[in-house]
């Protein structure tokens, strides 16, 4: 069925849909250097920290806002590319160390290209985080994954996030990016 209205062409028109909503996949908390990665059904995200348990979430905040990296996110749909660039069988989120991992949602794309329309990603009915940059791979990856498992991970590494609004995780929440109106910026958030 074709659309009724024209679509849009303005970039800042375009940057504001969405196609689908995405959904949590997988929760992993991380609970200290070195340690074993483990997976959770659920997990509270803390404004300004991170979330329980991890070892991101449990460290004080070294600013008002809080570090940049809180929160690390991968693409599900990365997950087999991966494992094929690393010649494995699997990548398990686990393995790759990163908190979230969401599907059906282009994470990329939910980070604004306009410093004046932010976009917010939205988990669950409580969650709210800021995309703050990419997630580059680290050399612990070559370990993880063996020998090309950093470049295995180049471009696929995923984004860092920093918790706006605090709240349960629940794996099979919904995700979904809106441009920020009434959610809490990081401005909001220094002053709390």
């Amino acid at each position: 069925m074709p659309f009724d209205a024209a679509p849009p062409t303005d970039l800042r028109a375009l940057t504001r849909q969405w196609p689908l909503t995405g959904q949590l996949q997988t929760i992993v908390l991380r609970p200290g250097r070195g340690l074993p990665a483990v997976e959770a059904d659920t997990a509270f995200a803390v404004a300004g920290r991170g979330l329980q348990g991890d070892r991101t979430g449990d460290k004080a905040r070294s600013s008002p806002l809080g570090g940049k990296r809180q929160v690390t996110l991968l693409q599900a749909e990365h997950l087999p590319l991966i494992a094929a660039f690393a010649g494995r069988a699997l990548a398990p989120a686990t393995l790759l160390r990163r908190n979230l991992v969401v599907s059906g949602l282009n994470l990329l794309a939910a980070r604004s290209p306009f410093a004046d329309q932010p976009v917010h990603l939205h988990l669950g009915d409580e969650v709210v985080l800021e995309l703050t940059g990419p997630c580059d791979p680290c050399s612990k990856m070559e370990v993880l994954l063996g020998p090309g498992g950093y470049n295995a991970m180049r471009g696929h590494g995923g984004l860092t996030a920093r918790v706006l609004r605090g709240g349960h995780l629940r794996v099979g929440d919904a995700v979904w990016a809106a441009v920020a109106v009434d959610a809490p910026s990081s401005t909001a958030l220094a002053a709390d």
